[in-house]
């Protein structure tokens, strides 16, 4: 971390939260590559009528532009992630937000739902540098200053991350109101190219720690780990996206390629994924845990709410975003209010209570529901919206080796993915025939049974009551 000290020497920026010596010139890039998967996860719900309209295709057909930035930012995140453990986040920062002005343009002149899937590919990929390069300065940050909490930094992290999924749906229909829905994926080449500027002036030209211990010497890649990693994930994603009786042979693929995974990276010297650090640390697998559920229930309602306020309640795509945008304001209330303490467990069991209620709210609403009930289940989501996502990653922060933050960055964020590939496999079954009140309830129903669980789990974890405490409290 010399290099890093000596590199920005003099035009280090401290403020309240941040911590001592605290980097503040690294706060924008992060944040702007931190948001260019959740921005783009967001806004698509609300295009994916006016899209299915344009192309003549069902909503089941359209919910792989969902699927497919999933499946390629679930398997290539935690990749990624590694990826700047071992070379630093630089050089993986500017190459991902590189192809997001690439997918952007590619989407925006697609001729056919085929190519847009493909773009929203791209996407994913190039989306996966972001939060494991910024996760990753932080953990080195906090190194560097000596203070091993900036919950500051964090909170805006977070903010800026989970708010944006919310403030997606109203951005995305501002667009498509003004012109047509090519426009949300057009708005990814003035946000790559302003991330382009800010990662390369403001990023350190720096090889990662663990290149730094060993004089320099190149080590070989886990490309084997990497790749049966990703055959895992893939088969395992293709059968969530449509779990049927006859595509059980996925699960064999993911047995069969899970079970490779664990033997080869129990042999070689540096794993991608190291088995033994997840069986000696059963808090940080926890924590995954909670968040796929977190998601499950967040994603569900994005999409399936947003669909449902289109297709059921009759309103625009404009409409549905403002509809949303009481769960934006509640969000970061919520987060800012919340963020500058570190202890987890109480914003865990508040959120997840929420959620369960907010699940009750959607049971009631029906076709001719007031715009004020509409608000109302907007403000209750927002609290979970606020805390859950905020909650696991500080947990998330404290539990993981330092020396592999970056790809347990990837793996949070993968469970986060493997979250919303169920709730959109959870969308497409309930709005099969449409999205109709009935199918609401459904999608209602199906969410319970995440939230319910995500509420067990927290209070039953009693490694949560020392998380982000100071040492001498934190023994039990």
């Amino acid at each position: 971390m010399t290099a890093i000290a000596t590199r920005w020497r003099g035009r280090r920026r401290t403020g309240p939260g941040f911590g001592e010596g605290f980097d503040r010139r690294l706060i924008a890039p992060l944040v702007a590559g931190s948001l260019l998967n959740p921005i783009n996860s967001s806004m698509i719900a609300v295009a994916l009528i006016p899209i299915g309209v344009a192309l003549g295709e069902s909503p089941a057909r359209t919910v792989w532009l969902v699927s497919a930035l999933y499946l390629a930012t679930a398997v290539g995140q935690p990749v990624v992630g590694r990826l700047v453990d071992r070379y630093g986040p630089r050089p993986l920062y500017l190459v991902g937000t590189a192809l997001v002005g690439i997918a952007g343009t590619l989407g925006a002149l697609a001729p056919s739902l085929g190519v847009l899937v493909a773009a929203r590919v791209l996407l994913g990929f190039g989306t996966c540098a972001g939060y494991p390069a910024a996760m990753f300065l932080i953990r080195s940050e906090s190194r560097r200053t000596g203070h091993d909490s900036p919950n500051g930094v964090l909170t805006i992290l977070a903010v800026a991350s989970q708010t944006i999924a919310v403030v997606g749906p109203a951005l995305g229909g501002l667009l498509i109101g003004l012109a047509g829905w090519r426009t949300v994926f057009t708005v990814n080449i003035p946000l790559s190219l302003v991330c382009l500027v800010l990662g390369s002036r403001r990023l350190p030209r720096t090889p990662a720690p663990e290149r730094e211990a060993r004089g320099r010497r190149t080590s070989r890649v886990d490309l084997t780990g990497m790749a049966l990693f990703a055959a895992t994930l893939t088969s395992l994603l293709l059968f969530l996206m449509s779990p049927q009786f006859g595509h059980l042979s996925l699960l064999a693929l993911t047995a069969a390629a899970a079970t490779g995974l664990v033997v080869r990276e129990l042999r070689v010297v540096e794993p991608f994924i190291d088995p033994r650090s997840f069986v000696g640390n059963v808090p940080m697998l926890a924590t995954f845990g909670r968040n796929l559920l977190t998601y499950v229930v967040s994603y569900a309602f994005i999409y399936g709410f947003t669909q449902w306020l289109e297709g059921g309640r009759g309103l625009t795509p404009s409409q549905a975003g403002l509809a949303l945008l009481p769960m934006f304001l509640t969000a970061i209330v919520v987060s800012t209010i919340t963020g500058r303490h570190s202890a987890v467990r109480g914003k865990l069991l508040v959120g997840s209570a929420a959620q369960i209620v907010a699940c009750a709210l959607l049971l009631v609403v029906h076709s001719g529901s007031s715009i004020w009930l509409l608000v109302v289940v907007g403000l209750v989501v927002g609290v979970p919206q606020g805390l859950n996502s905020l909650a696991n990653q500080n947990a998330l922060y404290h539990q993981s080796d330092p020396a592999r933050m970056g790809s347990s960055a990837g793996l949070l964020r993968t469970f986060m993915y493997l979250g919303a590939m169920v709730a959109a496999a959870a969308n497409a079954a309930a709005f099969r025939h449409g999205a109709t009140t009935a199918g609401l309830h459904h999608l209602a129903l199906f969410m319970l049974c995440a939230a319910v669980p995500l509420l067990a789990a927290t209070l039953l974890d009693r490694s949560l009551r020392r998380v982000g405490l100071p040492q001498e409290t934190a023994r039990p």
